[in-house]
């Protein structure tokens, strides 16, 4: 797992060009035909933390605007948009070809006192048992076009065990509740800012996949086209990525060839570490005739 692990650490660790301006790979993601959301959810809030050395960020907001080309880089513009005595706020422009592809608002916070609460971690089996994604991919491979078997089963950086897996070829309609376990162990050792950054990158994982559950659907049956539209974020506490993390999602409403998603990601010990709500296209298929 360290070569792909390194690949992401790489990924998220973008170049800076000028003050304010960075650039990111395009490469390297989740997947070969466009760059995963995540990805640029989390190379835009390394691109705000490089001017942000001394708070965390507590929230984000971010739309995707056009689909990411990963043949070429990705660059960031950073708009210093306030610097307060306890708040700081930046917009991220992503930009490829001349135009935008997401656009996102992120605010940091100075470490303060407080009043603490927050809803218990769910009841859902530990990921000690629970198959692996890789091991249920290995499974399934036969049944899928030789052509994309490659990327299919190519390793990948942060491991996920599903509490409940579906069928991806043949999915029954089921409950919209959605929960899995995931950490990437070679997130040992990183600060806290690239500790957000994985993060953020993982919690595009899965999510959307909440709103396909009730209507039988899989993105590899072929009958849906999906897309993130926007993807909204707040950090609770400082992440340990490294280890074990329980992501709980549902998806309280479909329509309008929409469907809205939210999640809550629990560290093990079951601390409350982040919020996560985010809608997606969910767009029918027609038959070609």
């Amino acid at each position: 797992m360290k070569d792909v692990a390194d690949v992401l650490l790489n990924l998220l660790d973008i170049e800076q060009l000028e003050v304010d301006l960075f650039r990111g790979d395009g490469s390297g993601g989740e997947t070969p035909t466009r760059i995963f959301g995540g990805q640029v959810i989390a190379q835009a809030l390394a691109a705000a933390y490089r001017t942000v050395p001394d708070r965390l960020c507590h929230s984000l907001h971010a739309y995707f605007i056009r689909p990411g080309d990963p043949k070429i880089p990705v660059i960031y513009s950073v708009d210093r948009a306030r610097d307060g005595g306890s708040f700081t706020t930046r917009r991220v422009v992503a930009i490829q070809h001349g135009k935008q592809i997401l656009n996102m608002s992120a605010s940091f916070h100075v470490e303060e006192e407080g009043w603490d609460y927050q809803h218990p971690m769910p009841d859902a089996p530990g990921p000690d048992g629970l198959e692996n994604r890789a091991a249920q991919r290995a499974r399934l491979a036969e049944h899928i076009p030789e052509k994309y078997r490659p990327d299919f089963l190519r390793e990948r950086p942060i491991e996920v065990r599903e509490v409940a897996p579906r069928d991806m070829m043949e999915p029954e309609p089921t409950g919209d509740e959605n929960h899995l376990w995931f950490r990437m162990e070679a997130a040992e050792g990183q600060g806290p800012q690239m500790q957000h950054c994985l993060l953020a990158y993982a919690s595009d994982m899965n999510l959307l996949g909440s709103s396909l559950r009730p209507h039988g659907l899989t993105w590899f049956k072929g009958n849906v086209m999906t897309a993130s539209l926007d993807h909204a974020m707040w950090f609770h506490g400082p992440a340990q990525f490294q280890d074990w993390h329980l992501y709980t999602m549902d998806a309280p409403f479909t329509g309008g060839a929409r469907g809205f998603n939210r999640g809550a990601i629990y560290h093990q010990d079951g601390r409350l570490i982040a919020s996560v709500a985010q809608e997606g296209l969910m767009r029918p298929r027609r038959e070609r005739s």
